[in-house]
């Protein structure tokens, strides 16, 4: 998955934080971005921006509008916090499908019919999104109808730590300008006018184990959308590890999960995921620096954090110690890092 987002996705954020009455210019200065992108004319404007200035821009004006729906319905909550609330709801499920069907029902009960999220399982396929959509005022298909259903499987992956392949993808819409965005995105055959917008995949994926806790949830509401964004989709990519480093996540100032404790929720003997691990050419060990560095490095692109605040938030009491294995991790300092980080923006 690519590391960049196109700024129109950010414009849709920014109008309905202007629409409130707010200025969204700290929110801009805070993402570390130096154009408008409400202005293509701006001789700094730039198409793309990356995974995380989006993330940033996302978090600060869910903080601003106190509502969290990850640009997944176009319909006006009932009340704030819905998706975090549905998040929660769903997080103990034993497995997928029943993880799709509790969501579906909390859908049922808090939204619109044009926004509720419409789930049919057969032997063969199932079919996750939306039944109804208002089309009388764009009928050809957008990049928000593409964007808000690519969440929703990304979502899905990411309960699973392992990406699901999609089998089609229908839309209600006509066929959009740049049809080969869509079609990279989704990585499957695309139909048009359908009846609804759909994601279709293999039911076998149904009964995949939900594998996040409340711990790990708590931290991908924090940086959402980040997670979802940079998460692998490719089917290559369905391994044990992918799930373990899923299930390790970005957050450990609270200390990382134990490897007895994922080996129990992938339902494996820790024998077992130790050797599934060295046959992929990894151990757990490694995955938890893996994870770290990200981590390290996403808390350190943040100016308001000192870098003995970093050290804390990736668990390390001593700051020497952070800075001793960041360095051997990335062959830089945390303080060469963010200077390199700095220059690259100018």
């Amino acid at each position: 998955m690519s590391n960049r987002v196109p700024t129109r996705f950010v414009k849709t954020l920014l109008r309905m934080v202007g629409d409130k009455g707010y200025n969204f210019s700290l929110v801009l200065s805070d993402a570390g971005l130096d154009f408008d992108p409400l202005n293509e004319s701006d001789p700094a404007y730039r198409s793309e921006i990356s995974a995380m200035q989006y993330s940033r821009i996302y978090q600060s004006v869910l903080r601003l509008l106190q509502d969290e729906t990850f640009g997944t319905t176009g319909s006006e909550l009932v009340a704030p916090g819905a998706f975090r609330m549905m998040c929660y709801c769903i997080i103990s499920c034993d497995n997928l499908g029943q993880a799709i069907q509790r969501a579906a029902e909390f859908y049922r009960t808090f939204f619109g019919e044009n926004s509720q999220l419409y789930a049919n399982f057969s032997d063969q396929f199932a079919r996750v999104g939306y039944r109804t959509m208002a089309r009388n005022e764009r009928p050809r298909v957008e990049a928000a109808d593409a964007y808000g259903l690519s969440m929703w499987h990304r979502f899905f992956g990411w309960l699973c730590g392992r990406p699901i392949e999609l089998k089609r993808v229908d839309f209600s819409g006509d066929t959009p300008e740049r049809l080969e965005k869509y079609e990279k995105l989704f990585g499957c055959p695309l139909y048009f006018n359908q009846a609804h917008d759909l994601l279709y995949f293999d039911s076998a994926c149904l009964g995949w184990s939900v594998v996040h806790t409340e711990h790990s949830l708590r931290e991908f509401l924090r940086t959402a959308p980040y997670q979802l964004l940079m998460m692998e989709t490719s089917p290559e990519a369905n391994n044990i590890s992918a799930q373990v480093k899923a299930m390790i996540g970005h957050d450990f100032s609270h200390g990382f999960p134990g490897f007895e404790a994922i080996s129990s929720a992938l339902k494996m003997s820790a024998p077992t995921l130790r050797r599934r691990l060295k046959r992929e050419g990894t151990t757990f060990q490694q995955l938890k620096d893996e994870a770290r560095c990200e981590a390290s490095k996403l808390c350190l692109v943040r100016p308001e954090l000192s870098i003995n605040e970093v050290a804390l938030q990736m668990g390390f009491t001593d700051p020497s110690a952070f800075h001793r294995s960041f360095k051997k991790w990335t062959s830089q300092t945390p303080g060469q890092f963010r200077a390199s980080r700095r220059v690259s923006k100018r």
